[in-house]
């Protein structure tokens, strides 16, 4: 197994501490030893390798920025995206169920759950002996999801909900799920748990990209939700878009890893590929190819450096998370297809990772917030004027 170095070309690691270095370290070396070995063969199968959830969780991964006495690492926001970064390195899929089970779960069980709700969740979720997943998104509303129509009643002891959410990730193999469902008109969050009867998680299959990742739809039909289910703290859909901003964090820091991959592989082929009578990385069009990944990848880890250390101070705003979101999406996507065309016909093969990370990236460019979306989110900050209707 060859030592994957990084790409950092204006030295970022020089900003970086000791811990968040030894984070992002041990992230690096578990993903090219247990993860990069055997993804081609989970992408192929459409299936997602269950064995590397413990040793994300002995890593530290799942809600690491949460506290410790909840068996969480208590890491700084920087070293939350190295992590996110170095996973999405091995594959979006792999990075896709950490944020899911730290932003889309634990953060909502943290910061709207009752004590006992995060006693009882917290620990099993950080170790990786419970799994979750997150039900805002249903089958016609993406974008908008306060049109959602899920519904929860009050009924004796408790509520229930009925409905169904659509591309959750973790769906089928969760033991349980925030799920957000209006209540007498106001969103409000729930904790649905595997087994209570009317609740089912059916996978979604046939899908060309996140195909090592779990997939499913959430059916809700008359679910007795118990009132200690419900989160307390949550109210209106300020609460789920908090935990999507959350994620979207973790997304503007994983996909600099995809972009890392594709490079390497393009510049290592580059290298190696002769044409006319020299490698390809001696031509123009190919130096200038090369180049202007290296840019985008240097701009994207600025950008998440500044992002980060402001989420630290506390000063960070929404709206520089969508920033951060759409810009690296973009690039990232553009940056592997630019990869797959220096790699030529062998771009296809999964004897590269760079087609499999331009598949996977056509969905995390799509996720918590389409570019369109996160482009009106950023217009009305700068505006003053809303144009989403």
């Amino acid at each position: 197994m060859e030592k994957f170095t990084g790409v950092d070309y204006f030295d970022t690691c020089s900003l970086l501490s000791e811990e968040e270095l030894l984070v992002r370290d041990s992230v690096r070396e578990f993903v090219s030893a247990e993860v990069i070995p055997i993804i081609e063969q989970y992408n192929r199968r459409s299936e997602f390798p269950r064995q590397l959830i413990s040793k994300m969780g002995e890593l530290g991964v799942f809600g690491a920025t949460l506290p410790q006495e909840y068996g969480c690492a208590g890491l700084n926001n920087v070293s939350y995206g190295l992590m996110m970064q170095e996973l999405e390195r091995g594959d979006s899929s792999i990075r896709s169920f950490a944020s899911v089970q730290s932003a889309l779960v634990m953060y909502p069980i943290f910061t709207f759950g009752s004590q006992q709700q995060k006693e009882k969740w917290l620990p099993e979720l950080a170790s990786g002996n419970k799994i979750g997943c997150f039900g805002l998104t249903e089958p016609d509303f993406g974008s908008n999801p306060a049109g959602m129509l899920s519904r929860a009643e009050v009924v004796q002891g408790g509520y229930k909900l009925s409905g169904a959410k659509m591309w959750i990730t973790n769906g089928t193999i969760a033991d349980v799920a925030v799920v957000w469902a209006k209540l007498d008109g106001q969103i409000n969050g729930f904790l649905v748990e595997k087994g209570m009867p009317g609740f089912s998680a059916p996978e979604m299959k046939g899908k060309h990209s996140l195909k090592a990742s779990v997939t499913s739809e959430l059916v809700f039909e008359d679910v007795f939700i118990p009132e200690e289910n419900r989160l307390p703290a949550a109210s209106g859909l300020k609460s789920p878009l908090m935990c999507l901003n959350q994620a979207r964090y973790g997304i503007a820091w994983g996909v600099v890893g995809a972009m890392m991959a594709c490079y390497e592989a393009a510049l290592n082929y580059s290298k190696s590929r002769i044409q006319f009578g020299k490698p390809i990385a001696a031509y123009q069009m190919t130096q200038e190819k090369l180049v202007y990944i290296l840019t985008e990848i240097t701009k994207a880890q600025l950008m998440n450096l500044s992002l980060g250390r402001m989420k630290d101070k506390g000063t960070l705003k929404h709206t520089q998370v969508s920033m951060a979101k759409r810009n690296n999406c973009e690039k990232a996507l553009e940056i592997a297809r630019i990869s797959r065309e220096i790699l030529g016909a062998n771009g296809i093969l999964d004897e590269y990772p760079v087609m499999r990370h331009a598949a996977n990236l056509e969905s995390v460019k799509t996720y918590e917030g389409t570019h369109e979306m996160h482009t009106l989110i950023i217009g009305e900050d700068i505006t003053g004027f809303s144009a989403f209707e």
